[in-house]
């Protein structure tokens, strides 16, 4: 099998909408439309045809990586298709490889049905800490481009983001954009993180909450006056926060509710869900906005109570999951199948869905 089969396997998914790519050796390719895999209809690609590709496309720098780990992540690029993030990968000694297409276009807040006025206070703080959360594929990267993207042509602020690789090209008009790829532009991602804050940055996008070191810098860059945007894998704004402090040992809990309470702006937690008006997914999210209630809450160490705060102040942007999909389901997005099947807390959507609320008091109301 010639290497060409994996460019014309990328253009084919890109012509059908598909969002990853997954290569298994002695396997058909398959394309993940929609959430959903489909296997292509070819012969199955040789393990040997595979292990070439990743070694023909590796950039030099990254070569040692995999010779020493058996898995690397790297950006790939066709002309006819555009920009792909690689993660190639050993399993049971034959390779596999995920592709993720980068659109090359970052659309805007409009176009991805998302919440321009929350959103908007966020990339516009001074400084602080926003934390944009959710599983792999939840549309992360791209809802972190259009905040910056919208910034880029409404201030003058100079953005510097590191990133493992580098997602979406973004094209100065106002902000000024050095965006550093690890293993190409800098070692790796404890050398970019000690040198960012002396490249005069207003903005610094951090790839991905990965340790202590990475935490410890973002709030550094935070208290200096500095606005950090960066992802964790998370599945409710409860759950972010209670996972930052993982990365300490219980005698620095107090030191670090503190800081986090001073710096955290707010939390973003993003599922996709299937639409009902095209063949595509709409994002739905929960969303903190830090006010001074949760911060409050942080400091105290008071987490169970983070939840039950998202929707009592619905006036600063903040609401719960539930929330969200009873909106996407009112505005004819998203399917009441779907929305249940995406909440967190089924039984209470449902009461709501029939009109039927629970008040602070635990009161039933009706709509």
């Amino acid at each position: 099998m010639s290497l060409e089969i994996f460019d014309e396997l990328l253009l084919l998914a890109v012509q059908n909408g598909a969002s990853d790519i997954v290569i298994k050796s002695d396997k058909p390719g398959l394309l993940r439309i929609n959430g959903g895999l489909e296997e292509v209809d070819m012969p199955p690609i040789d393990g040997e045809d595979a292990l070439a590709f990743v070694e023909e496309s590796l950039p030099t720098n990254f070569r040692e990586v995999w010779e020493m780990e058996g898995q690397v992540d790297f950006a790939y690029f066709l002309e006819q298709a555009g920009r792909f993030r690689v993660n190639a990968f050993l399993q049971r000694g034959s390779v596999s490889m995920v592709f993720r297409h980068i659109k090359s276009k970052i659309p805007t807040f409009e176009e991805l049905n998302l919440d321009k006025d929350t959103l908007g206070q966020f990339v516009e703080a001074k400084d602080g800490i926003v934390l944009l959360c959710g599983a792999t594929g939840s549309g992360k990267s791209m809802t972190m481009a259009c905040m910056l993207n919208h910034l880029n042509h409404s201030a003058e602020k100079r953005v510097v983001t590191l990133e493992d690789p580098i997602e979406c090209n973004f094209i100065d008009h106002k902000c000024v954009f050095n965006q550093r790829e690890i293993g190409i532009d800098t070692p790796n991602f404890k050398k970019a993180l000690r040198a960012v804050l002396r490249q005069n940055p207003d903005i610094i996008l951090i790839g991905e909450m990965r340790d202590a070191d990475t935490f410890d810098t973002a709030m550094a860059a935070a208290e200096t006056g500095h606005l950090v945007f960066t992802t964790l894998h998370a599945a409710s704004a409860q759950q972010a926060i209670l996972r930052l402090f993982e990365y300490f040992p219980p005698e620095k809990h107090e030191l670090v509710r503190r800081k986090l309470s001073e710096s955290l702006r707010g939390v973003i937690v993003q599922k996709l869900i299937p639409s009902l008006e095209e063949d595509s997914r709409v994002p739905a999210q929960e969303i903190m906005v830090a006010d001074s209630i949760v911060r409050s809450a942080i400091k105290e160490g008071k987490f169970d109570k983070i939840q039950a705060l998202l929707d009592v102040s619905p006036e600063t942007g903040s609401r719960s999951f539930n929330k969200e999909l009873f909106r996407l389901v009112k505005e004819g997005l998203i399917s009441k199948g779907d929305a249940l099947k995406n909440s967190p807390n089924r039984q209470s959507l449902e009461m709501n869905l029939k009109g039927i609320f629970l008040s602070e008091g635990s009161r039933i109301i009706g709509n």
